[in-house]
This record gives C-alpha cells, sequence and structure tokens, in this order.
C-alpha cells in the first residue's frame, strides 16, 4: 500500500513536467506573434514555471518521505 502512496506522489511530477512543457509552448507561441511584449511574457513564464517546480518538489520530497520513512519505521 506504501508503494501506491509513492506511485501518486511520483505521479505529480509527471503532471508538472507535462504543465511546465505546455506553458513553454504558450509563451513562445505568444512571444513568436507579439515580439514587443517578450519581457512581460518572460517575467510571467519564469513566475509560473517557479510555482509549478515547487509543487513538483512537494511531491517529490513527499514520495522520499513514504520511501525511507515507510510503515516500518513506524513500528
Amino acid at each position: 500500500m506504501n508503494y501506491v502512496g509513492i506511485e501518486l506522489c511520483l505521479l505529480s511530477c509527471m503532471g508538472e513536467a507535462l504543465a511546465m512543457g505546455f506553458a513553454t509552448r504558450k509563451a513562445v507561441e505568444a512571444i513568436a506573434r507579439q515580439p514587443e511584449s517578450s519581457s512581460k511574457i518572460n517575467a510571467s513564464l519564469l513566475l509560473g514555471l517557479a510555482l509549478t517546480e515547487s509543487a513538483a518538489i512537494y511531491g517529490f520530497v513527499t514520495a522520499l518521505i513514504l520511501i525511507f520513512a515507510g510503515p516500518e519505521a513506524s513500528s
């Protein structure tokens, strides 16, 4: 049962990677359409990617906690 929790935590990391790729693609498309506003688009993109990456790190850390402090550590 512990492995199911670990897989769910790491599934969030995979979802975050897909979301980051989607956001980057949309930002590149927006810069291609309006090159004069690229600085604003880049700033928004970096802020969004940082927040997305932090969520992925939380999922990864939770998976590591479940691996190294699993049910055998609580007994």
